[in-house]
């Protein structure tokens, strides 16, 4: 019987899923001068409409846009800032730690994916970023003085999916469109989707949810814990249950990362799984 590890992943979205709200709104909007975030993403949504637009692009120009106005150079190390300043929910800092030793017990190496619409920049500024095997997320290009001049990347909730793939085949990059539309055998792959999990909140990550659930991998869904209602639709608990019920989720928890807690528990038990399916495959 091989004694080598097997890789696992867990891929997550970052806003909603690892974080409360949408990172921006956490020091740069306010930074911009604007008091209500809802104004901010009205307007990029009334921005992309009009010039019929995705609408990643949309609120990425306008981050500019706004810094712009207000006499504020967007450099790299200011996203780096403004990413330490983001909030986790419940448990998120100590997690990827613990679930790796739970996960190495069990024979398992597992790997730690961000797969977000969100800025690269800010997720490398947090505490977290080390814990990180890559981060697929949005991003911006630099001119000589280090200020960001354009979108480099632009993920949205449909794109996502690719990352998947990526990480599938054992691409760490978002550049390399020969490799990750290469054939590639099966058995082949880096990490075969039967050992990849991902965590995401909301309607933009089904995509990512479908894809992995189809291909035999573990989808959940998390929300935030101790939520009502919100203005509209249901309790972030009954959305999520939604997406069970649509078959676009296995699972569905609370957004609370502590040991004991269901999604602790959740994750344990895939684990445990995958350490079994991963001994018959070893014996047969």
């Amino acid at each position: 019987m091989s004694k080598k590890k097997k890789l696992m992943a867990i891929a997550y979205d970052f806003d909603g899923t690892l974080a409360p709200g949408n990172m921006p709104e956490h020091s740069f909007i306010p930074e911009v001068g604007i008091k209500k975030p809802r104004r901010f993403w009205d307007e990029a949504k009334a921005y992309a409409s009009k010039n019929d637009m995705d609408e990643i692009l949309s609120y990425m120009h306008l981050m500019l846009k706004k810094a712009d106005q207000n006499e504020i150079a967007v450099k790299k190390e200011s996203f780096l800032q403004h990413g330490k300043r983001i909030p986790f929910f419940n448990g998120v800092r100590g997690w990827f730690s613990r679930i790796n030793k739970y996960a190495s017990s069990k024979g398992i190496r597992l790997e730690h994916y961000i797969i977000s619409s969100g800025l690269r920049e800010m997720i490398e500024g947090t505490s977290i970023s080390k814990k990180i095997e890559y981060i697929f997320a949005s991003g911006f290009m630099y001119n000589q003085n280090n200020v960001a001049v354009w979108p480099a990347l632009a993920i949205n909730y449909t794109t996502k999916t690719q990352y998947l793939f990526r990480i599938n085949k054992g691409i760490k990059n978002s550049h390399d469109n020969g490799k990750i539309n290469k054939y590639m055998p099966l058995d082949r792959r880096r990490i075969p989707f039967s050992r990849i999990v991902y965590i995401g909140d909301g309607e933009t990550d089904i995509p990512c949810m479908k894809l992995v659930k189809q291909q035999g991998g573990y989808a959940v869904a998390v929300y935030k814990p101790n939520v009502r209602k919100v203005k509209k639709g249901g309790s972030p608990k009954t959305k999520a249950l939604k997406l069970i019920e649509q078959e676009r989720a296995d699972y569905a928890v609370p957004a609370d990362y502590f040991t004991g807690k269901p999604l602790d528990k959740l994750i344990k038990a895939i684990i445990d799984k995958v350490a079994a399916n991963s001994r018959l495959e070893d014996v047969f």
